[in-house]
Order: structure tokens, then sequence, then C-alpha cells
């Protein structure tokens, strides 16, 4: 189905060639929770687009990112590296006058440097969030073209709020007259550069603000989430729906111009979601290393080499997307051996038996919380908690059972596979208000229960 935008629609069929490498669109959401999509039975919020694309390729039922909110998890993405490895265990300080040396180091190399090193044009759009100085801004970090603003949260109209809360293209402010709706802004700032008449491929990093605060929608998305009687879940919904119209709206300009069967799509949430969202069934939200901050919607298409209608119950990491990029593209992974994550292809084209990940970690500013999972178990040292958990995934997928007194054994093997791994770490370059602010959740949880008690 075309969506009727004058952009998606070129004059003569788009010609590629270099190799006949694909071209990739890596698409990430912001703060969405693991059921706001039909994919993963969500009912309420009106996702079709994304439902229709997942099963054309292959759902992660155990897709996770590398960190419980937003500024590490995209540094993993983004450099396919544990970002405890470079000292990126916080967001970046609100103040706004942050230096070079806070935020991802230009020595760590991102996917659109390996790409772009390799004939691909690289493109970033939306929200940026690893480096407020103009120094680690994307185009110094690989992307030939950035659309977006720099920092951590943006109002949806484009009106500029300082240097961090501005809509710059190539390091240039766009007048605020030429902006709409931000969602829509960077789905068709996508398809520009998707119908730019290029012969090389291209990398989108297409990183929507969608859903994260502020709540801000237009009466076109509205209407699309009126049966949703809660008023702040309609207009989170709205925001979701922007971005499913969007991607559709995508979707059908690959197909106009014939370039979707070499087009590798992908699709996830850049940590677990924020209020209003729906995190079901899976215990806990954004911030939290339970399932639910943690686990995110994920999938990814490619017509061309990829079986539809697949699910991939193993887990995997948004860590894996840089070398599958790699290995997608015709490029030789070995070279990067920097890399935390592992090609995904072997598992998803020729059916590899074994687990992509026997052992995956997590680390919050510093370790005052961490996670690992190695098979089923998964151990979480919980501030929130103020107990170190354990639980066994297979019989207790949804975390209700913490069987840590009776498993010490388990809880000693998990413990030192902790420090081995973070011995290779570094100290948080920069520290954030996530500590303080898990402590203060946990008073107002059991404030909260104790006024329910003696009301009863």
């Amino acid at each position: 189905m075309l969506y009727g935008c004058k952009k998606e629609v070129s004059v003569e069929k788009l010609e590629q060639t270099n190799n006949n490498k694909p071209n990739i669109i890596l698409i990430l959401t912001d703060d969405q929770g693991w059921a706001d999509v039909g994919f993963n039975g969500g009912t309420d919020i009106p996702t079709s687009n994304l439902d229709r694309l997942a099963a054309e390729g292959v759902v992660f039922s155990n897709g996770y990112v590398s960190h419980p909110y937003c500024s590490p998890s995209r540094a993993g993405l983004l450099t396919g590296r544990y970002q405890a490895r470079f000292g990126h265990d916080c967001n970046m300080p609100y103040e706004g006058n942050n230096d070079a040396s806070v935020g991802t180091p230009l020595s760590e190399k991102m996917i659109s440097e390996a790409l772009k090193e390799n004939g691909y044009r690289t493109s970033a759009i939306g929200k940026w969030h690893v480096g407020d100085h103009p120094d680690l801004h994307p185009t110094s970090q690989g992307f030939d073209h950035w659309f977006g603003f720099p920092g951590g949260g943006m109002n949806y109209w484009g009106i500029s709020k300082g240097a961090l809360n501005t809509i710059y293209r190539n390091g240039k402010k766009v007048p605020e007259e030429e902006l709409s709706y931000l969602t829509d802004d960077f789905t068709d700032e996508a398809i520009d550069f998707i119908t730019k008449k290029d012969k090389n491929p291209f990398f989108i990093y297409l990183a929507y603000n969608a859903p994260h605060t502020p709540d801000h929608a237009t009466a076109k998305y509205l209407k699309n989430t009126k049966h949703i009687e809660y008023g702040n879940r309609n207009v989170y919904a709205a925001m979701v729906n922007a971005v499913d119209v969007g991607v559709g709206r995508i979707d059908s300009t690959l197909v106009a111009n014939g370039i979707k069967e070499n087009t590798i799509v992908v699709f996830l949430s850049d940590n677990g979601g924020r209020l209003n969202a729906d995190n079901r069934p899976n215990r806990g939200h954004k911030g939290m290393l339970f399932e639910g901050g943690i686990k995110v919607p994920f999938f990814i298409t490619w017509p061309e080499k990829l079986e539809p209608n697949q699910k991939y119950k193993k887990p995997i990491s948004s860590l894996d997307l840089f070398p599958t990029f790699l290995e997608a593209a015709q490029l030789d992974v070995s070279n990067e051996k920097q890399l935390d994550g592992t090609s995904l292809l072997p598992y998803i084209l020729e059916k590899k038996k074994t687990n992509p990940h026997e052992i995956l970690f997590w680390r919050s500013v510093g370790g005052f919380e961490y996670a690992v999972r190695k098979g089923n178990f998964k151990l979480y040292k919980s501030a929130y908690k103020k107990k170190t958990l354990l639980f066994d995934l297979e019989k207790d997928s949804y975390e209700r059972h913490d069987i840590s007194d009776e498993n010490p054994e388990i809880i000693a093997n998990l413990e030192l596979e902790y420090k081995k791994w973070d011995a290779k770490n570094i100290a948080p370059g920069w520290l954030d208000p996530h500590a303080e602010n898990v402590l203060l959740e946990e008073e107002r949880l059991q404030s909260i229960l104790q006024k329910s008690i003696k009301n009863n």
C-alpha cells in the first residue's frame, strides 16, 4: 500500500550498484513499551505498518538493549560495545554546557564510520544524545548528513529552547517555520535521503524521539487513538501511531523506488517503556534491570534474504547490530576486534543452532545496579529492592519469584562472571541523577503501600 505523499514517488527507479550491498535503515524509538506494538500482542495502539513489516522478517522475542535508559543504550547500539568499556554509563549532565570529554569519545568507532569507509552514504536523523558538544555531533562520527537535535528530549513542534533543543541540519539551525511535527519531519527527511540520486547504498539511523515526553500529538494521530479512554495513554498512543504511519511511508518509498528487496530494516526501542507505556507482561520499566527495562520490541527485515514470519527466541542484544550490518555489507567482521556483539546472520539466515550469547551483562552508574543473564538464570543486583535477586527465566519469565536464597552457588558463579567482565570496564566519565531517583522511587512505593494498609 502506498501512502499518498509526493516525496515517496520518484520519476524513475533508483539505480544502486556497489556490489549489491544492501541499504540499511535502523529505526529507533524512545521509551516505547514492549506491548505498544501489535506484533508483541498489543491491542490498543494502531501499529499496522510495524506489524506488517515484523511479519515480513524476524521478530526477536528476547531482544535486549545494553542499558535501561537513553544515552548509554544509544552509545552501546552505535558502537557495538558495552558502553561501560568507555565510561558511558550515564545520561549526559543536564546543564547543557558539557565539553567534548562528556559523551561517546571520537576514539570509539561507530557503525556509521565502518559503513562510510566501505562506500555507504550515511545519515543520522532525529535524537542524538550521545554527545552534546559540537565536536561529538553526528557529522564528526561518520555521518555525511544530520537532521535532528543534540539533546535528550525536545518538544514536538520544533520550538528552539537552547542549543541542545534546537533542530539542526548539518550544523545549521533549521528555521522553525519549516518544521511541523517532529515525527513527521524526521520521516520526511529520511524519505528525502532515500530518494537522492546516488549509486552508493545508504545507511540511515532514524532515531525518533517519540514516544518520549513531552506528550505532544496532532489531531491527525489523536483521531486514530480516540478509542483509548485514558487520556494520557491516548496521547502516548497517538505518538506511537505517528511513528507507525511514518514507517509505513518509508516502506512505500522503498517499494516505489524498487529497492525494498535489498534493504535491511531494523526496528527497536532504546529501552523499556516509560510512564503511560505498556511493558506487560514484563516486570518493571525504563531505568530498571528487570525485563521491562531492557527487553524491547525488536525486529529485522531483509526481503531478499530473510524468510518471513520468523520468531527468534534466543537472547540477542542491540550490540549485535553493528557486526550484523558489517556482515550483510560483505565486510570482514573479524577486523573489528573491539566489538562485543556478534553477527546474527548465521542464526537467522543459516539457522545456526548454538546461542549468539552464552552470557549478557548490564551495568548502571558504575555498578550501582547490575545484571547478568547466563542461560536461563538472571541475577539482578537491585538497589531498588536493596537485594541481589535471582530468577529462572525459563520457569519464571515474568520475574515474580526470587530464588536467590535457595541458590547461593548460582549467585556466586554469576557474581564472579560479572566481576571478570567488569574488570575490562572503566568508571563512569560523569554521573546523572539515576541512582537517587531509583531510591526515591522505592521510598514512594513503600509510602503508598503503608497508606493503603492504614486505610484498610
